[in-house]
């Protein structure tokens, strides 16, 4: 089980080109970028508030290439929470996020109490390869959560890293979707011991 910290460490894992780095922009910073820069590693934090402490969400955006290995397995070891993108319009990458779980449930055991979601990226797009059916189920055979979003149109990108934070069971993390509350209200939920961006 990880050490408890002030950081709450999310890695990000899919083949390249799938949008993952365009996924935590969107979160991020609320930007989408059009053409593609291949990553390597990227680190990108923000500050939430967890319990009423501060803490900061580290969120890794991984290589799509398969040419860091090593690099792959030290992320997994320090993660606490994954996120496993595929394009929808690329059944080859849905593909190649097996080797990756399996990587994960090696190195983890059991993965029963750490939150993994499966995403399936780029679903404004029309020729799709990879139905929602299809995405759903081997969510259900991998014991994870499903979304489909889309980094270009902000579908579901916060919504993503909501659910993905509200499967950790073993401390209180989430974040606070802004809505249309008032001031007063939004400052009860505060002090429920939710967790919210800051």
């Amino acid at each position: 089980m990880p050490e408890q910290s002030n950081d709450y460490r999310v890695v990000v894992f899919g083949a390249g080109g799938v949008g993952k780095s365009s996924l935590v922009l969107r979160f991020v910073k609320g930007t989408f970028r059009e053409n593609y820069i291949p990553t390597i590693e990227d680190t990108y934090r923000q500050v939430i508030s967890c319990n009423k402490q501060v803490c900061t969400l580290q969120i890794t955006d991984t290589t799509g290439s398969h040419q860091f290995p090593a690099m792959q397995r030290l992320s997994i070891s320090k993660g606490h929470a994954f996120i496993l993108v595929y394009s929808i319009s690329s059944r080859q990458s849905l593909e190649e996020l097996k080797p990756i779980r399996d990587e994960i449930v090696e190195m983890k055991g059991d993965i029963e109490g750490i939150p993994v979601m499966l995403v399936g990226n780029k679903c404004d797009e029309v020729n799709r390869e990879c139905t929602v059916q299809e995405g759903a189920e081997l969510a259900k055979r991998w014991n994870c959560a499903f979304l489909e979003t889309s980094a270009k149109t902000n579908h579901n990108v916060k919504e993503l890293f909501q659910e993905l934070l509200q499967l950790e069971k073993r401390r209180a993390v989430s974040l606070q979707l802004e809505t249309n509350k008032s001031k007063s209200q939004k400052r009860r939920d505060k002090l429920k011991g939710k967790c919210a961006l800051m």
